[in-house]
C-alpha cells in the first residue's frame, strides 16, 4: 500500500467500505481451467494466497473449511479469503485428489489447464489464487469470512454475473492480453463480492461485516487503514465517531471484538512489516516514520504483535530481491 503522511491521506469518499478498499489490492493472480469428467474431488490446501472459484458449466459441491458440504451451481462463485484448505467434489463422498496430481497444462502467462482425464459428464471449474498486497493474518482479512459464496448474492448483484461471463470468454477463447485482463477482471470481481457480501450479509450482528456496515465504526476503521502511522489515540478516535471515550471503547470492542488500541497496534505493525519486507526499509527508519522514540521500543511492540523481531521480516525481503 503507497500510504501518504500527509492531509490528504485521510481524504475519504464517505463509504467506509470503498475507503478501507483503497489498500486491499491484488498482487498476482493464477488461473486454472479445470475441465473434469465425473466422477471427481479435488482437494485444495490450506495457502496464504486467497483461492477464488466460479463454476462454469455442470453444477458441482463444496467441503467447507467448516466441514460441511454445500450445493453449487452454474454461475456461482467462491471467494476464501484466508486460502482456507477445502475441496470440490462432483458428489459428496468422492476421495479426494489434491490439485497437485492432476494434469496441469500452461495455457499463457499465469494460466493453467487442468483435467483428470475422466469420460463422464464433464464439469468447467475457474479456479484462481489471488495474491492480495494484503496477508491472511492481517487484521483486514482476519475479521472476513472464512468464506463468501456468491450465489446467496446474485438476484442483489447482477453485475457480479456480467464478470463471470466475461471471464469465462477470455478463458474459453484464449486470445491474446487474456491474462492480464483476467487479473483486472479478478480484482473487480472480487471487490464486487466483498462489497456484496457486506450489503447482503444475512444480518450478521458482529464481525467485519457489522463494522463495515456501521457507518461510525466503518469511519473509524477506514480512517486507520488509510493512514497507520498516524498516533491513533483512543481520544481522536472517539472525536471521529462524535462520543466520549468510553462510549467509543465500549461501542468498538463490541462490532469489531478487541480493543480500539490493540486494533490500531496490529495495523500498524502489519504496515511495518510491509515497509520492512517489500520496501526494505530500515528498522530504524520505520520506527520513526511509527512515531517510536527509539528502535528498541518499537521492535518490543513488533514482536509482540508478529511474534519475531522486525529484523526477520527485512532479511527475508532482502533475501528475495537479491
Amino acid at each position: 500500500m503507497n500510504y501518504n503522511s500527509s492531509k490528504s491521506a485521510l481524504e475519504t469518499s464517505g463509504d467506509p467500505l470503498t475507503d478501507m478498499l483503497r489498500g486491499l489490492r491484488l498482487d498476482g493472480v493464477d488461473y486454472g481451467r479445470c475441465v473434469l469428467g465425473e466422477p471427481w474431488a479435488v482437494s485444495f490446501p490450506a495457502q496464504k494466497a486467497a483461492r477464488f472459484h466460479f463454476i462454469g458449466q455442470q453444477g458441482c459441491w463444496l467441503f467447507t473449511p467448516a466441514k460441511e458440504w454445500t450445493q453449487l451451481s452454474v454461475g456461482d462463485a467462491l471467494l476464501i479469503p484466508r486460502g482456507d484448505a477445502h475441496v470440490l467434489a462432483s458428489a459428496p463422498g468422492v476421495p479426494p485428489v489434491p490439485i497437485g496430481r492432476y494434469t496441469i497444462e500452461p495455457v499463457c502467462e499465469n494460466i493453467y489447464d487442468v483435467s483428470n482425464g475422466c469420460d463422464g459428464c464433464k464439469t468447467l471449474l475457474f479456479c484462481g489464487s489471488m495474491h492480495f498486497n494484503l496477508d491472511g493474518s492481517h487484521p483486514l482479512l482476519e475479521m472476513m469470512p472464512g468464506l463468501m459464496q456468491a450465489h446467496k448474492l446474485m438476484a442483489n448483484a447482477p453485475g457480479i454475473q456480467h464478470l463471470l461471463d466475461a471471464m469465462a470468454g477470455e478463458v474459453t477463447m484464449d486470445r491474446v492480453g487474456s491474462g492480464g485482463i483476467l487479473a483486472r477482471l479478478a480484482d473487480v470481481l472480487a471487490a464486487t463480492i466483498i462489497r456484496s457480501w457486506v450489503e447482503n450479509g444475512c444480518g450478521d450482528a458482529t464481525g467485519w461485516i457489522a463494522a463495515v456496515r456501521n457507518p461510525d465504526v466503518g469511519k473509524v476503521l477506514a480512517a486507520i487503514h488509510l493512514q497507520p502511522e498516524r498516533d491513533w489515540t483512543v481520544e481522536a478516535l472517539a472525536r471521529m465517531m462524535g462520543a466520549s471515550r468510553s462510549a467509543f471503547a465500549q461501542r468498538f470492542a463490541t462490532v469489531v471484538g478487541e480493543t480500539p488500541a490493540k486494533y490500531v497496534l496490529r495495523v500498524r505493525m502489519h504496515q511495518a512489516r510491509q515497509w520492512l519486507a517489500r520496501d526494505g526499509m530500515r528498522v530504524s527508519v520505520t520506527a520513526s516514520r511509527l512515531g517510536y522514540d527509539s528502535e528498541a521500543s518499537f521492535s518490543r511492540a513488533f514482536k509482540r504483535v508478529m511474534g519475531v523481531a522486525p529484523s526477520h521480516f527485512r532479511n527475508a525481503g532482502a533475501e528475495e530481491q537479491s
